[in-house]
């Protein structure tokens, strides 16, 4: 497990160094189209494609670095009602559940790119339209893996709270 920690923080900062450039390039390309327009009544082509290309791939690495940090959109109902020990086994559920709802999302962002490359769409002159949404299969896949070894992390917390001895039996 300490393996995957380690991985995890380098896809973090690779992620955020990602995010970073994405997000400069997205807001130069922007604000050059607005001059180019309102200046000199014209603008690149591929600006607009590109925008919403680098639109959806910040949306989703930042969706994934959000389920990194746990900060992801989740439904907490049951929690409210368990007891403090139990939480470490619903939140492992949920997990568990977010993690078999990912890796069936990967499943089909891979088909969904299959179904492109097979069409020969094309986002920009001479860019299938595939490698703009090859982020689908990719960001779904890491956060089939957060999920799972997030859940994981939890049912081993359970077991260790449920199998270490408590202070009584300690004398």
């Amino acid at each position: 497990m300490d393996h995957w920690e380690r991985a995890d923080e380098i896809i973090d900062r690779v992620e955020q160094s990602v995010l970073v450039i994405l997000l400069s390039l997205m807001i130069l390309i922007a604000f050059f189209q607005i001059v180019l327009r309102n200046l000199f009544d014209t603008g690149l082509t591929w600006g607009d494609p590109l925008v919403r290309n680098l639109v959806l791939w910040v949306g989703f690495i930042g969706a994934a670095l959000a389920t990194r940090e746990g900060k992801q959109i989740n439904i907490d109902v049951v929690s409210r009602w368990v007891l403090p020990r139990g939480k470490g086994f619903t939140e492992g559920i949920t997990d568990l559940f977010s993690c078999f709802i990912c890796a069936l999302l990967t499943f089909a962002a891979l088909k969904f790119i299959k179904n492109e490359v097979q069409m020969g769409n094309v986002t920009f002159p001479g860019v299938p339209s595939w490698i703009a949404e090859i982020i689908l299969p990719f960001i779904f896949g890491l956060m089939t893996l957060r999920f799972g070894f997030r859940s994981l992390k939890n049912f081993s917390g359970t077991m260790r709270k449920s199998t270490a001895p408590t202070p009584r039996e300690g004398k």
